[in-house]
């Protein structure tokens, strides 16, 4: 065990997360979502929903800058978006470049998108739509002289 890790983050993805680059992207996928026939590297967190994933993930993931959306999502074929929507808007937002908008892609180009991704979380979300594409920026380099 570390300090400061949430125990939602297994080994597997910490390592994930650090192997990532700049512009690499991370799907969380509800758990209807297809992430094994999608994934390129698959990481089970069966036992959590999508926001407890993005709390546990957010404060190691810095969210990319040169870019204008904060993340992707599924398209939803009803006229009021996914409740939960609004609850990544809340929690994205208190990170850096965290209140950008959302691009929301009809599924097969959603799909396409989350096949290209570095990685796929499965998890244990009900709610359908809840699927979600963030995209990793960089850390700015700090001055350590005095550490």
């Amino acid at each position: 065990m570390l300090r400061g890790i949430d125990r939602k983050i297994s080994p597997e993805l910490i390592k994930l997360l650090m192997e990532m680059g700049h512009g690499d992207e991370l799907v969380l996928g509800d758990g209807n979502f297809p992430a094994a026939s999608h994934a390129q590297r698959l990481v089970r967190a069966d036992g959590h929903g999508v926001v407890a994933m993005l709390d546990a993930i957010l404060p190691l993931f810095p969210l990319d800058y040169a870019v204008d959306f904060t993340a992707v999502v599924m398209k939803y074929p009803g006229e009021k978006e996914p409740a939960v929507w609004s609850k990544y808007r809340e929690h994205l937002q208190k990170y850096p470049d965290g209140n950008k908008l959302f691009i929301i892609l009809p599924k097969p180009e959603f799909y396409e998108r989350a096949g290209r991704a570095y990685a796929v979380i499965t998890t244990g979300e009900q709610e359908g739509f809840a699927n979600i594409i963030i995209r990793k920026g960089i850390i700015k380099a700090e001055n350590h002289e005095n550490r």
